[in-house]
């Protein structure tokens, strides 16, 4: 009976996946006056494809740039509107300007000079580490995507690393997420050289293993003037095994804080990869606290938000739940001071075992989810 329902799962997150148009980028300079400019930065171990700018091919050495991208005025929280047919700047995520870098030291200059025109104190940059089955652009126009709807400070850039893009992958892109994490410490160091005072690191799925391998990695390193610069993790959905996670926070030692965890027990992603290694649970399907308990971590429980065949991106795609975390500065903040309770901030049940702490996030009131 286990192997049916095995099997039911994989099908239907299989058919889901390869039925889904897949997202690509399209230019439209003409878009420059029409949306919401966001100017995202970005690295990637990916080889270059002149067809699709970059395949899933595995490169040792890192390419680097930017894309401007114009959010449509008719953009809905959650979504991203791709383009489907003739481009459209009123509905739709267009490119409207692109740089490859010739250079490490060009990109560093480039993120630099956007830093800079930012104040002293809050030179911010968030890095987004996309997850399993991802191609370039996807993870590119997430990125834009998250930067409007949560209206994240700073500096914003996408580590692309060399997914296969395909739900039967799944293998290749555990062996690529490894092969990524040289790339993703040389980003974090080339953020730090171009003047960031703080750098926030965000991995989903299997993006948050590849971000916790080269936290490890960079300790292992003793290259703590890097460490020294993370001022917080988010991992959403994690695709990691419980015992693996606790094994790399031993050898982290200190965990950058904020250090927050999104979880969904309706997680059905998180479901097949932890039937695939034989386990109950994945880090991001957790649903008892006491299984971190010594960690300085903080659970956002959003099973209540979780909607669709799939739920394995609930933090940026639910609208109501993007309405609840949109102030994430005072967020942040509140945690960083150790009051993830205050009143009115977020709505839900708070359970604090040892040193971490869970939030069973629930709809505010008049908004559903």
């Amino acid at each position: 009976m286990k192997g049916l329902l095995f099997l039911r799962a994989f099908l239907v997150v299989a058919l889901v996946a390869a039925c889904t148009p897949r997202g690509e980028i399209v230019f439209a300079p003409e878009a420059v006056s029409v949306g919401k400019i966001q100017r995202i930065h970005f690295s990637t171990t990916r080889e270059r494809d002149p067809r699709a700018l970059f395949c899933p091919g595995r490169s040792p050495r890192p390419t680097y740039g930017m894309f401007e991208l114009s959010i449509p005025p008719a953009h809905r929280p959650g979504r991203i509107e791709w383009p489907r047919g003739r481009p459209d700047p009123a509905h739709d995520f267009l490119a409207t300007a692109a740089v490859l870098h010739p250079s490490r030291k060009a990109f560093i200059a480039g993120l630099g000079k956007d830093l800079r025109a930012l104040p002293r104190g809050e030179r911010e940059v968030v890095i987004y580490i996309h997850g399993f089955n991802n191609n370039f652009a996807e993870g590119l126009y997430r990125m834009a995507q998250m930067k409007q709807d949560f209206s994240l400070p700073g500096v914003a850039i996408h580590y692309s690393w060399p997914s296969a893009a395909n739900p039967l992958g799944y293998g290749y892109d555990r062996d690529s997420m490894l092969f990524a994490r040289d790339g993703l410490e040389d980003l974090i160091e080339a953020a730090a050289l171009a003047g960031s005072d703080r750098i926030l690191l965000v991995g989903h799925s299997m993006g948050a293993l590849l971000l916790m391998e080269t936290l490890r990695q960079t300790e292992i390193g003793r290259r703590h003037h890097l460490t020294g610069r993370i001022g917080g993790v988010i991992l959403i959905s994690p695709d990691i095994d419980i015992d693996l996670f606790r094994q790399q926070v031993r050898r982290i030692k200190t965990l950058p804080q904020p250090f927050l965890i999104f979880t969904s027990r309706r997680d059905r992603a998180l479901r097949l990869s932890a039937a695939i290694t034989g386990q109950k649970e994945r880090l991001g399907s957790v649903s008892d606290v006491r299984a971190l308990a010594e960690l300085e971590v903080t659970l956002f429980d959003v099973s209540n938000f979780t909607k669709g065949i799939i739920g394995h991106f609930t933090p940026a795609t639910s609208p109501a739940l993007i309405r609840i975390l949109a102030n994430i500065r005072e967020l942040d903040t509140a945690l960083q001071n150790g009051r993830p309770a205050r009143p009115g901030l977020l709505p839900g049940t708070i359970l604090t075992v040892q040193n971490a702490t869970q939030i069973i996030l629930s709809p505010a009131a008049g908004i559903s989810p």
